[in-house]
């Protein structure tokens, strides 16, 4: 069985401020980094380092090479990955003093993603292989029906959520992993439990997975319901939590693990990312993250 992850790579520009600049204000800068990113990249790297063999596809711009490197240290295969004319994708991060995030998504050489190139890595994968999708990059529909037609398993982080997601068939989607936000936007409920409920009601067949931040996360299927707290840590920056507790849950999921056992080992690996600034630099290798 193969992972195939079909999805962004962006920049991140990291702005750290006191707080979130409101509409109208101008406010300082204390620093600014820059980091590769992206939230295909960063669950392709949380795949990885919770040791799974993980394919990316997907396209960078002229100026992408990056991508590329930090793919290849991280043991990443990118032979489905794609250069492209023009900029690679990239987001503006205001991290402030509490560790919290405010992101503006340019998306780039991420929304050039041809029907034709989706056919052609699609032909290399196989019935029963587990796809990741996110919302970063264009053909997330026609993704989701090639890759149903073919028997995959298809894992799908709605985020961000917009009027895309609306044109597709996610009753084809196998696991959803997705925060409190996306959960209401997907739902139309605004309590944690009554989004599981409308989520289960719409989709019965599938696996749901939502975080809640520091109120912990909750797994839901047609049989069961867990709920786990979180692992306590120092808030540092939060960008690529999810990102982690993405790769760790299917990570879990591939090792046929109890759900108890994959929902505490995903908040294990989520502590240690929000304790270390960055995306793919903060998400932990498998060894650190047993060892709590």
């Amino acid at each position: 069985m193969k992972v195939l992850n079909f999805g962004s790579l962006n920049y991140d520009y990291v702005y750290e401020v006191d707080h979130a600049v409101m509409p109208g204000e101008t406010i300082d800068s204390a620093k600014m980094e820059v980091f590769c990113g992206g939230k295909g990249l960063n669950q392709s790297i949380a795949l990885a380092r919770a040791g799974v063999p993980v394919y990316h596809a997907g396209q960078v711009g002229g100026d992408g090479q990056m991508f590329l490197d930090i793919c290849a240290q991280s043991k990443v295969d990118t032979t489905y990955i794609r250069q492209s004319p023009g900029k690679s994708g990239h987001t503006i991060i205001q991290l402030d003093k509490n560790g919290q995030n405010c992101i503006l998504l340019y998306g780039g050489s991420n929304r050039g993603i041809t029907k034709d190139l989706v056919d052609e890595v699609l032909g290399h994968f196989e019935k029963e292989d587990i796809i990741l999708l996110q919302n970063e990059i264009n053909q997330i529909g026609y993704i989701i029906d090639r890759a149903s037609e073919k028997g995959m398993q298809i894992v799908l982080n709605p985020s961000p959520y917009n009027a895309n997601l609306d044109d597709c068939d996610l009753s084809k989607v196998s696991v959803f992993l997705l925060n409190e936000i996306e959960g209401e936007q997907i739902s139309g409920e605004r309590e944690p439990e009554k989004m599981l409920e409308k989520m289960m009601e719409k989709y019965p067949e599938a696996r749901i997975v939502l975080t809640l931040g520091s109120a912990g996360s909750v797994y839901r299927d047609k049989n069961q319901t867990y709920t786990q707290g979180i692992f306590e840590a120092d808030v540092v920056d939060t960008t690529a939590a999810g990102d982690t507790f993405t790769g760790y849950f299917i990570a879990s999921m591939l090792r046929k693990m109890p759900v108890q056992e994959a929902m505490g080992l995903c908040a294990k690996a989520s502590a240690i990312a929000v304790s270390r600034k960055g995306a793919t630099d903060s998400i932990p290798c498998l060894e650190e993250v047993l060892n709590i």
